[in-house]
């Protein structure tokens, strides 16, 4: 039986975001996830959630390990983690596991796209601090998100890399269950890393809204990577990047780990030569405001089911407020009906609405309250329709049973079209945050969501059509016209 330390700091960073994360922002709990919590708190807290340290606490137990609980945090994303967050969060991490008897292994559940106030890469920094804590012979298992910026730095201090293979991310857990049975591989062997290692950075970057795994090219690449994870590899991984983070290790990155170098390389090289020969696939039509409400309403006349649209550029999963109100104006303006809009972030509504109560009538300024330039609030009469206090169950997949929590509440309606409005920024990826406030997305003809991707986990089986649009928000999805200022010069960007 080893004594293995685990630990989780999680934040995806879009340096062009409005706000930065505050250290408070990961003492609360955000969206589905639980506040910052330490020691035996930790994991009760995770207990049961689509988590990879939560998924990878309950291997480790079943191989016989006893698990020494440090902290886990997670934070919406947004801008830069401030340095006051990074150093404190890092601070207690570190504590606690030198105030702990030795350990014989630690397992990180981290997200790999953290951009710091002074340090770009957050989660590489993170690591080296635990490297240098436990010693360059205990192994350190690092969980990564799908849209990590796998660094150098992590390449270096982690034993090895394990990063999901779906986007939406509904195998969370199950990273943490592959990153497990490696790490108990280690002990087993009495090996600190395996022997044979390689990685391979493509220099392109991968829009996240042309990545999910549910449609190709990202669907074949990730069945070809099953296929390459055999008895002959230990652990194959290919992160997408995170190109809102502005760093200069941005980008596809395959890592790969065995006992045979030469088997290790072969299958590396056999999934990086797949990655680049569909780098102009990542790509597809998005439409204007305008255009896609207008072939939303031409679309719903006939269909049996919902016409999705993906507000993918004020998504909070990238790091958007939430709050701009462009797919709103437009479905009113257009006069569609069967229409909902969701989540829109804006407190001071939904308090102004719970004020007034059930069935009344408002006149409020709704949304674009981040301060995004040329953007003001959608100014209107709203029928308070059902209001909510609290948090409640998740229903999809992807959260899989995790308690929500989006704060307080309001189903408003204006112009025919009904808004869920929520009290803190999330993207739409569940039904129920529509079911909770009574409004069934199946039985809408339209549905606008905050999202990306994600939302395709539980609502793309329901949908009669997904249009991807560009309604103006922060994560802007030409990454050609996206201001970078610290990507490798030669670096290709598809618009």
């Amino acid at each position: 039986m080893a004594r293995i330390a685990v630990g989780g700091f999680n934040h995806e960073t879009n340096v062009f975001a409005p706000h930065k994360a505050e250290y408070d922002y990961f003492l609360r709990a955000s969206g589905g996830w639980p506040a910052l919590s330490r020691g035996e708190k930790m994991l009760d807290e995770l207990y049961g959630v689509n988590l990879p340290a939560a998924n990878a606490i309950d291997r480790l137990r079943e191989l016989g390990h006893q698990i020494v609980p440090l902290l886990w945090c997670s934070s919406t994303p947004s801008a830069h983690v401030t340095e006051e967050a990074f150093e404190n969060i890092s601070a207690m991490m570190i504590e606690d596991l030198n105030k702990s008897p030795a350990v014989d292994a630690v397992l990180l559940d981290l997200h790999g796209a953290m951009v710091c106030e002074h340090i770009p890469d957050g989660d590489g920094e993170l690591i080296r601090r635990v490297r240098e804590t436990v010693g360059g012979q205990v192994p350190v298992a690092v969980c990564l998100d799908l849209h990590a910026n796998v660094s150098d730095q992590m390449i270096e201090q982690a034993s090895f890399l394990e990063i999901y293979r779906t986007y939406p991310h509904v195998d969370m857990g199950l990273t943490g269950d592959r990153a497990a049975k490696l790490l108990h591989r280690l002990l087993q062997e009495g090996l600190a890393r395996f022997p044979a290692m390689t990685t391979k950075r493509a220099n392109f970057l991968i829009p996240p809204h042309w990545a999910s795994t549910l449609m190709d090219p990202a669907r074949s690449i990730y069945n070809l990577l099953e296929k390459l994870d055999d008895d002959d590899i230990q652990g194959i991984s290919l992160a997408c990047g995170f190109p809102y983070s502005d760093v200069a290790e941005v980008g596809p990155c395959v890592v790969a780990y065995g006992f045979d170098q030469y088997k290790v390389d072969k299958a590396a090289d056999i999934l990086f030569s797949e990655i680049n020969l569909n780098e102009a696939a990542f790509n597809g039509h998005l439409y204007k405001v305008d255009e896609a409400v207008k072939e939303a309403i031409r679309l719903s006349a006939d269909a049996n089911a919902p016409i999705i649209l993906a507000d993918t550029q004020d998504n909070p999963g990238g790091g958007g407020p939430g709050d701009t109100t462009g797919l709103l104006r437009a479905l009113v303006e257009h006069k569609a009906t069967g229409a909902v809009v969701g989540v829109i972030a804006d407190p001071q509504v939904v308090a102004q609405a719970h004020a007034a109560g059930k069935h009344t009538t408002i006149n409020a300024q709704l949304g674009e309250k981040s301060g995004l330039p040329g953007h003001s609030p959608f100014c209107a009469e709203f029928h308070v329709l059902n209001i909510f206090e609290g948090t409640f169950k998740s229903t999809g997949p992807m959260m899989a049973g995790a308690t929500m929590n989006i704060g307080a509440t309001a189903l408003l309606e204006t112009g025919g079209v009904k808004i869920v409005v929520g009290s803190i920024p999330m993207q739409a990826l569940d039904q129920s945050m529509f079911s909770h406030l009574g409004v069934e997305p199946a039985e809408q003809k339209i549905v606008s969501l905050k999202s990306s991707v994600h939302f395709r986990n539980d609502f793309q089986d329901i949908a009669a059509a997904i249009l991807l649009v560009a309604s103006p928000g922060p994560v802007l999805a030409d990454l050609a016209s996206v201001p970078f200022r610290h990507l490798r010069p030669d670096i290709r960007i598809t618009s």
